[in-house]
């Protein structure tokens, strides 16, 4: 059996990554190394110090068996249930994304059918849209959490409307681009056909939008996965990948948050993999491709 001809390229460049990732971590590292040599006023090789910056308790840039060590220890060896599980946070986090992630896609799906439909809405909904996105969402995320904790919303809401916020903007664009892709000669062929405005939408103008619509989403799902994650650091949470990271910075540690980081990476990847599936099925089914 012949391997895909892509996993060498992609061998190569993980290689190389993790390769620069170890010269960094040295680097990074010792300077303290050097420091507790000073300190201890004895001379250290420069082999045995390398190997000390690659087993510091807290260090600058943890190296990358370090990162696994700690998935590892976070993940197989705590029960999922437990606080000091990645799993656990893990999902908490996920819960928002989900859920923010619906609300967005719903308001996004919403607001391109008007925007096409509507002159109006286009003129004045589309710019306000857009200028949206120029709100740095950390300056935002503390003032929709403040508002919602004052009339009694807390917990996994607040962190739903911030994913929301994020996610709801490529499912409109991508939408609107979908939706107005058709050709004039179509939209011309179906007045021909006496098709009503409804026709229209549920025969040409949706079909045509849906490969648009599943691209945008992948970008929606990594964004919304964004706010939660956000969403946790101003409340004090303490659960959440957010409230991970935020612990881990807080005590200096930096292998937590490395390992943090990874976890919401590969939620945000199988996020965008279950959604790249949906959309090839769905397209396949819809004729798309062949």
């Amino acid at each position: 059996m012949t391997l895909p001809r892509s996993v060498l390229p992609v061998a190569t460049v993980v290689a190389a990554i993790v390769a620069v990732w170890y010269l960094a971590a040295v680097a990074l590292n010792m300077p303290w190394e050097r420091d507790q040599a000073a300190r201890a006023g004895t001379e250290v090789a420069f082999l045995d110090r390398a190997a000390g910056t690659m087993a510091q308790e807290r260090p600058v840039l943890p190296a990358p068996h370090q990162v696994v060590a700690e998935i590892w220890k976070t993940t197989a060896e705590q029960k999922i249930t437990s606080k000091r599980s990645l799993v656990y946070h893990g999902w908490i986090t996920l819960s928002a994304t989900l859920l923010g992630f619906v609300f967005g896609t719903a308001l996004g799906m919403l607001l391109a059918v008007g925007i096409v439909h509507s002159r109006a809405m286009d003129l004045s909904i589309m710019p306000w849209v857009i200028a949206s996105q120029t709100i740095p969402i950390l300056a935002l995320a503390p003032m929709i959490i403040v508002v919602l904790n004052a009339v009694g919303l807390k917990g996994l809401i607040p962190k739903a409307l911030i994913s929301t916020y994020l996610s709801f903007f490529p499912v409109v664009v991508g939408m609107v681009k979908g939706l107005r892709s058709p050709d004039r000669i179509q939209l011309d062929l179906m007045r021909t056909w006496s098709a009503s405005g409804s026709q229209t939408f549920r025969k040409l103008r949706w079909p045509a939008a849906t490969p648009y619509l599943f691209a945008s989403l992948k970008i929606a799902a990594a964004a919304s996965l964004v706010g939660a994650i956000v969403g946790e650091m101003p409340t004090g949470a303490v659960a959440g990948l957010g409230a991970r990271l935020l612990a881990g910075s807080y005590y200096g540690q930096t292998i937590q948050i490395w390992a943090a980081l990874f976890a919401a990476a590969a939620l945000a990847a199988a996020l965008v993999a279950a959604i790249d599936l949906a959309g090839r099925v769905t397209l396949a089914r819809m004729g798309f491709g062949r």
